[in-house]
């Protein structure tokens, strides 16, 4: 056994070689400050550090739960979640899908292009973008809306504005990002079925609902599993960003709210324990999408 253990690594080497710089970055920046999780117990004091800090058990997540905001950021995250999920995941599928009706090369490269350039753009930038189009004295929309005698709105500093304005800004940032990866999964899809639904006198929605769909059923139960491990994410940057004292009732979320708590007031055992508490929210909806994705594999569609 150990021979053909041995026989099986020296014939692998290269393979493994390649392997060793991705498994030293996951266990250096990924399970080493897993220790890092015992300031969720503790009241921690950067003079005594993690280990000499007396420990409080569940306390921090007790005044985490208790707390008079937990309610508010706790509904504001997974609404905003919701709708990033609910808009957010099936754009860039449809955009990937569109894309691969189109015969016309340049122009398919152009929209590919054009969709995935805001990927690369920091949400500082399309912050000030947003400000140049929502601003409610000097902000295009508003001069349009000034045009047809409408009153100016303050979109981002009006509550029932901001949310729209995250998740649609969100879209807007990964559809095309996101839509890479499944025009990818699409040129997997062997030519010949086309060609055979064709004969049969299969129409373009046939072959889209049996034949493009199925082919990629296991990319998008992938993403959707790795989508729902990060419900609890919404993106600190871009809330942190858009985020101000007229609209924080309706953007506050557990990521800024952490940053005030954790950084701004020093309560790190607090910030440690609400981080954990994600994690193992995220790891919960993993598992169970996981199981629920593999007792119902070769059923959808």
């Amino acid at each position: 056994m150990a021979r053909s253990a041995a026989a099986i690594w020296k014939r692998h080497r290269m393979m493994y070689a390649l392997l060793l710089p991705g498994i030293l970055y996951f266990t250096l920046f990924k399970y080493v400050p897993m220790g890092g999780i015992a300031i969720a117990f503790k009241q921690y004091r950067l003079a005594d550090g993690i280990w000499g800090s007396p420990w409080v058990g569940m306390a921090n997540f007790q005044r985490f739960f208790d707390g008079v905001y937990f309610w508010q950021i706790l509904r504001n995250t997974v609404l905003i979640s919701v709708y990033e999920l609910a808009f957010g995941f099936p754009a860039p599928i449809v955009l990937a899908l569109m894309l691969n009706e189109v015969r016309v090369a340049w122009f398919k490269r152009l929209v590919q292009s054009v969709s995935y350039i805001p990927h690369f753009l920091s949400w500082v930038i399309i912050y000030g973008l947003l400000i140049a189009f929502l601003s409610p004295g000097e902000g295009l929309f508003n001069l349009i809306l000034a045009r047809f005698e409408v009153p100016a709105i303050s979109f981002l500093t009006e509550p029932e504005w901001i949310r729209a304005i995250i998740v649609g800004s969100d879209v807007w940032h990964e559809i095309g990002w996101g839509a890479i990866i499944y025009m990818a999964a699409l040129t997997g899809i062997d030519p010949s079925l086309y060609e055979a639904s064709r004969v049969d006198g299969a129409t373009r929605w046939s072959q889209l609902w049996h034949i493009t769909l199925p082919g990629i059923r296991n990319v998008i139960v992938l993403m959707l599993i790795l989508r729902l491990g990060k419900v609890l994410d919404v993106g600190f940057d871009q809330v942190f960003m858009m985020l101000n004292n007229f609209n924080r009732e309706k953007a506050d979320i557990i990521e800024t709210w952490v940053y005030r708590a954790g950084l701004q007031e020093m309560q790190l055992g607090l910030a440690t324990a609400v981080g954990l508490f994600k994690s193992v929210i995220g790891f919960a909806l993993i598992v169970g999408a996981n199981r629920i994705a593999k007792k119902y594999d070769g059923q959808i569609w």
